[in-house]
């Protein structure tokens, strides 16, 4: 079983093509800027959401938060009272149940990306999904990952992947651990590693205020040279939480520090 946050039908945002992506709960990092800290840590049951759930899709039974997703209005009410980077919508799937979802849908897609929270945490999970997506379906499986587990040791996972998106936080250590509270050396490792078998699809890159961002870049870039794409993701303070509002701030990237990111990626890739 694995904990899923939402599945997205139709995405064109998540690799090529149409694509449905599955975000699953709960992740190692704790980033900074992330604009959905609500699914870092998986539900406690302390039941505080409960009681600001306007239309009562939310009980407790047998200690437990439940979620009544067919009475649910979306409102978000929960979500902004939990003090844990939580919510309680959110269900639980066998590999069967996630891939009967996935096949509704299999005629208009040209695969599936799981995403997160950090997908990776469920390897042995996934590795059954893709198995059976690709025998049965033969979609392109697709991970975006934050690159912190050792994928060097999930060689049938990595095998059964066509292309990983990872995210790049920051090349120094130092910063790195400010940012996501993990070092980078796995991030790296991954990456050089993911490179040399072909089974990278991009890299990503928050540019975000307070942050060596011209560093992270000339350094990413010199190790994915032209071997994939690199995409930056701009800093928004939307959903941001206060910790991360106080170190980043309110306002974006200005398009003068995004283009200069850009020849300096263009500089490195050489």
């Amino acid at each position: 079983m694995a904990l899923v946050n939402k599945i997205i039908p139709f995405s064109c945002i998540d690799g090529p093509g149409n694509r449905t992506s599955i975000f699953f709960q709960g992740c190692n990092f704790k980033c900074s800027y992330c604009h959905n800290p609500e699914t870092i840590n998986k539900c406690v049951n302390c039941g505080k959401c409960v009681a600001v759930c306007p239309v009562n899709a939310l009980e407790i039974k047998d200690k437990k938060v439940v979620w009544d997703d067919k009475k649910c209005v979306a409102c978000d009410a929960c979500i902004r009272e939990c003090k844990h980077l939580s919510t309680p919508k959110t269900k639980d799937y066998s590999v069967d149940e996630l891939f009967e979802e996935i096949k509704q849908v299999a005629p208009f897609i040209e695969g599936i990306t799981v995403s997160g929270g950090e997908a990776t945490l469920n390897a042995d999970f996934l590795t059954d999904l893709f198995r059976k997506v690709k025998d049965e379906l033969g979609l392109t499986c697709f991970v975006d990952t934050n690159g912190s587990i050792d994928l060097s040791q999930y060689e049938e996972f990595v095998k059964l992947t066509d292309k990983f998106m990872i995210d790049v936080k920051s090349m120094d250590e130092e910063e790195h651990l400010k940012v996501t509270g993990l070092n980078n050396h796995t991030v790296i490792k991954n990456l050089k590693y993911l490179l040399d078998l072909d089974k990278v699809y991009e890299i990503r890159t928050v540019i975000a205020p307070n942050l060596n961002n011209e560093n992270t870049v000339r350094e990413a870039s010199k190790i994915i040279k032209d071997k994939c794409k690199y995409k930056f993701n701009i800093y928004r303070h939307y959903g941001v939480r206060k910790e991360g509002l106080d170190f980043h701030g309110s306002d974006s990237p200005s398009e003068e520090e995004i283009n200069k990111c850009y020849k300096i990626y263009e500089e490195n890739i050489l």
